[in-house]
């Protein structure tokens, strides 16, 4: 599939483009946060050619493409405007709250630099190892010319982060680079150098080096997304568009030189010295949990957390004790997938295991996890082990890393520092944790796929016809009571025009969604605006109350069931209040979807005019009995 058809496909089964609030990528996943969840069809995306996998951590919708990740996310922004700032977007979605919402501002504020991060830091990485041993002086202007290639993304980090934070925080991200600079401007940078005593106004100034820091430059970007949104509609538009810049240069560089910087290199400082406190107190305990660990907390996303700290401390203190032992966990489970792919006698999964083994040794382990360990679970938990025991050699052997840059075999360089310690220990700790994986996944095994692909070739062709019988002529009665409504008239492009499946809608009358046939209930939303039930013989049924109603946070909703819960044709699932959901401005009309309508030849509607609760709404046809006649 090309790259421009895979964004196609994406951007429809996230909802369209209007359900897409924001969009950065990392090294193999494009991070959305969507305006309403619901709208996007998971379930489909997952079975997508291109997609490994599906994953929503942190307030974000992600989708795991691999390496292709640049080409994919360049193709969205050529086939809408996702991408383009300037876009007339509808208002945002409600923030997620605690840690997910700290997890969803850090990855939206480092993903987009990940890429050039990694290869600058590969490239110092090169460096040191070039002046280690004595192929580069230090001294020669070559070595300056390259250096300054390789230093200069983190010197002047805080202008870069100026721009993603602004950008995620809605603000004028030219200003917000105006402010680091002030922060890293020669002659604030001079004062600071020179020890001479600063004040403003008579208020003094602890000044501080800010080049390479992280947390003061995004402290003062919040704050100041809030004072621009403030002054912008406190001011007249024939002024706002310079005295709103004005007022935040005046009142935020001196802020953040007073407030934000101090605290922020203090506040990044006290979380470095804790971690290194860590590992100066057991590094063969710290480096045995973080190599364990560290691969669980990429999938909950919780490892964006420990970024920064990498960061800052390569920035403060030229290097860095906690980020060494991850890259156990990076090998370990590249081990895994490497003990699946000779163990497995199921082609596709050999193949698979092979390409993400060979992805993985390069930092990218999406693929093998995602593809290949996670589900196997076995592997994973091989590759658990394994990191341990490979985190625990690293952090023994006190490896440092003295660059960024995702761990892998190009990034190795980051490692190497003066004298090449630590470094022995760094290669025998990824090649312990890589060998400990391959061998215990190959030892305790896994439930191979090949049984089921086996069993599911010997099926007889009658089987095949019973399977097909029991999808063909499903009835779906109306869980609510109202007026019929053709879907390409619902207010939303994701539901009228099929994206989301076939099916129908109802102005309702009644505030009450009952269960359209005997079955499960698959889905049931957090903010309790949507549903989703899949009956006993197949049949997949989204009942999503009104449009952009999750905004609504809950309001008006009351639940009476999970996920999981058996039902009954006519059983109570949701009550909603018409009334106060149109008084809060929002539609009612609600649309009924079949998500897996690609399962029948015919999605009919049996219902016009006004229809009660458990009359026939829908017939779901396979076409069989047409052939039998």
């Amino acid at each position: 599939m090309s790259q421009e058809k895979l964004a196609k496909e994406i951007v429809e089964l996230v909802g369209g483009e209007k359900n897409v609030e924001s969009l950065v990528h990392c090294a193999t996943r494009l991070r959305f946060v969507l305006k309403d969840d619901a709208k996007a069809d998971k379930a489909k995306l997952e079975k997508t050619e291109g997609i490994i996998a599906v994953k929503e951590n942190g307030g974000q919708f992600q989708v795991v493409v691999g390496n292709k990740v640049p080409e994919v996310y360049s193709a969205i922004g050529q086939i809408s405007n996702i991408l383009d700032d300037s876009s007339d977007k509808e208002k945002p979605r409600k923030a997620a709250k605690g840690l997910g919402g700290i997890i969803d501002i850090i990855s939206s504020i480092f993903a987009p630099l990940l890429g050039v991060m990694a290869g600058a830091g590969i490239l110092k990485g090169l460096l040191l190892i070039a002046s280690n041993i004595g192929w580069l002086e230090t001294t020669e202007t070559t070595y300056t010319i390259l250096y300054a290639a390789a230093d200069s993304l983190f010197y002047f980090l805080p202008l870069l982060l100026a721009v993603t934070t602004a950008r995620k925080f809605q603000g004028n991200m030219f200003v917000a680079m105006t402010i680091a600079g002030a922060l890293i401007y020669p002659s604030i940078v001079t004062l600071k150098s020179e020890g001479t005593p600063t004040d403003f106004f008579g208020i003094p100034v602890i000044l501080m080096n800010y080049s390479s820091t992280v947390i003061p430059i995004i402290l003062a970007v919040i704050v100041m997304s809030k004072l621009e949104k403030f002054f912008n509609k406190t001011l007249h538009d024939s002024v706002k568009n310079f005295v709103t810049p004005l007022f935040l240069l005046v009142i935020m560089v001196p802020l953040t030189l007073l407030v934000f910087g101090p605290f922020g290199v203090y506040v990044g400082n006290g979380i470095a010295a804790g971690l290194v406190a860590a590992f100066g107190f057991s590094p063969l305990l710290a480096g045995a949990v973080m190599g364990a660990s560290w691969q669980l907390l990429v999938i909950f996303g919780i490892h964006w957390g420990l970024i920064p700290v990498f960061i800052n401390n390569v920035a403060v203190y030229g290097q860095d004790g906690v980020k060494p032992a991850a890259t156990a966990s990076i090998f370990a489970q590249t081990g895994a997938a490497f003990g699946v792919m000779l163990k497995t006698k199921n082609k596709k999964l050999k193949t698979l295991a092979g390409s993400s083994t060979l992805t993985a040794l390069f930092g990218i382990t999406e693929p093998a996890i995602y593809g290949v360990t996670l589900p196997l679970k076995r592997p994973f938990i091989a590759g658990v082990i394994g990191g341990a025991v490979g985190g625990a050699i690293i952090g023994q052997a006190g490896t440092l890393a003295f660059a960024s840059g995702a761990p892998g075999l190009l990034t190795l360089p980051i490692f190497y520092g003066p004298g090449g310690q630590g470094f022995p220990g760094l290669i025998l700790g990824i090649v312990v944790s890589f060998v400990v994986s391959a061998v215990l996944t190959y030892i305790m095994g896994f439930k191979d796929p090949v049984e089921e692909e086996t069993k599911t070739e010997s099926t007889t062709s009658a089987q095949q016809s019973v399977r097909a019988t029991n999808a063909s002529d499903e009835i779906v009665l109306s869980p609510i009571e109202g007026t019929v409504v053709e879907l390409s008239e619902v207010p939303d492009p994701a539901f009228a025009s099929g994206a989301m499946g076939k099916g129908i809608a109802i102005e309702p009358t009644v505030g009450r969604v009952v269960a359209p046939f005997d079955g499960t209930v698959t889905v049931a939303f957090k903010k309790k605006h949507a549903l989703a039930v899949v009956s006993d013989t197949g049949a997949e049924i989204l009942v999503h109350v009104g449009v952009d109603t999750v905004k609504l946070d809950g309001q008006h909703f009351v639940s009476h069931i999970k996920e999981g819960d058996r039902v009954q044709a006519g059983d109570l699932l949701l009550e909603f209040d018409i009334a106060q959901i149109k008084a809060a401005g929002y539609h009612t009309v609600t649309p009924i979807i079949v998500t897996n309508s690609a399962n029948y030849e015919e999605v009919i509607p049996q219902a016009t005019g006004q229809v009660h609760s458990q009359e026939l709404l829908l017939k779901l046809s396979s076409g069989n009995d047409q052939e039998q006649k």
